[in-house]
């Protein structure tokens, strides 16, 4: 299991549990999944995706980074907002 959390500079989008998470790197998707090696990347713009146990949840972001350690999921983005289900 993967705890995430996603915040901008105006709140905090996510925090919790995840299954996966699918981020939009500055040069193409990353998928992180339970068991993940350390890494760090800059983010671009595009859809954040989380699957959790709950259901999937979907998130505009544009810019900023994502850091993974120890089955931590951190994303920071500039500017971020829920999708519309």
């Amino acid at each position: 299991m993967l705890k995430v959390s996603v915040i901008s500079p105006e709140s905090s989008l996510y925090e919790g549990d995840a299954t996966s998470v699918v981020a939009p790197a500055f040069d193409g998707e990353v998928g992180i999944l339970t068991g993940h090696a350390p890494m760090m990347t800059l983010l671009g713009k595009g859809s954040l995706r989380i699957d959790a146990a709950g259901g999937s949840r979907q998130f505009s972001i544009e810019g900023g980074f994502l850091q993974v350690v120890d089955n931590r999921v951190r994303v920071v983005t500039e500017r971020g907002a829920p999708d519309p289900v």
